[in-house]
């Protein structure tokens, strides 16, 4: 009896919190608190501020800390397990959470660690979730590129350093060392008068060696990544959209049912009126 009136009692508390969690004004305000928080959190970092202002920005950062901690009580009961089945409920959990762990002794770094609540945008905004999930549908892509790239990276960097290790071992004295180098010539930061024409100097036909790492790399390889994400929000985005149109289709077929049992209804009561009127 006492599990039956629980039960009870948690379906009406549902049923009343569902259209108050779900309601786009309430989602509104945790988007402008999101930024609110992000704000106060980067004045934090100013001393002039803090000697400002210092309690009040400390003060508003515990309450909406606070209004975080609600609302995700608010959606655990809405939702009930199928908020633990959500990543990005999840993902708001880890981030909310971090903020609630006590930052003294060596967990001191996670006071830095709080503005992570800022990536809460990207749950809050649905633009931003398709962009994130667009990256994580191209992580098994991504993976045979990084794994190409390791190759290359690897293969250069055993002739770099035979080639060049002996007279730069500061740049290509180790297979690490090479590697790191190479990554710096493949960022293209100041791979030309940092690294190349210093080597050419005493090689001339060192050109030779880096000219087609860069075209490898930069701009064949590198540019792959791009052309993998962008084919994978591609296919999400029409998977979306594709569940939309299935969502309304379904949405229009119940309408013409209600409208088609609607007629045959009419049309049974015509009958009973012709000899109502006989």
């Amino acid at each position: 009896m006492t599990h039956a009136s629980d039960t009870t009692l948690i379906a009406s508390l549902r049923a009343r919190l569902a259209p108050i969690i779900n309601d786009d004004r309430t989602e509104r305000t945790i988007m402008l608190l999101i930024v609110l928080n992000a704000i106060i959190l980067g004045l934090e970092t100013s001393p002039t501020a803090m000697a400002a202002a210092g309690p009040a920005l400390k003060m508003a950062d515990h309450i909406i800390l606070g209004i975080f901690v609600l609302e995700l009580a608010v959606r655990m009961i809405v939702h009930g397990a199928k908020f633990w089945r959500d990543p990005w409920s999840l993902f708001d959990f880890g981030v909310v959470g971090i903020a609630l762990v006590p930052a003294t002794g060596n967990l001191s770094v996670l006071r830095a660690l709080r503005i992570i609540r800022a990536l809460r945008l990207i749950s809050a905004i649905k633009s931003m979730r398709r962009v994130v999930g667009g990256l994580m549908h191209a992580i098994p892509g991504m993976g045979s590129i990084v794994a190409l790239l390791g190759l290359v990276f690897y293969v250069f960097s055993v002739m770099a350093t035979k080639l060049f290790g002996g007279d730069f071992p500061q740049w290509f004295g180790t297979i690490g060392e090479s590697a790191y180098s190479l990554f710096q010539i493949m960022t293209l930061e100041s791979w030309s008068m940092g690294i190349v024409r210093p080597v050419m100097e005493v090689h001339s036909w060192a050109w030779a060696f880096f000219v087609p790492f860069i075209l490898i790399t930069s701009f064949t390889v590198l540019n792959l990544f791009i052309g993998i994400i962008v084919d994978a929000m591609q296919t999400q985005h029409e998977a979306e959209a594709a569940e939309d149109q299935a969502t309304t289709k379904a949405e229009l077929d119940e309408i013409l049912e209600e409208v088609r049992a609607l007629r045959a209804e009419v049309k049974s009561l015509r009958p009973r009126e012709t000899s109502k009127a006989r």
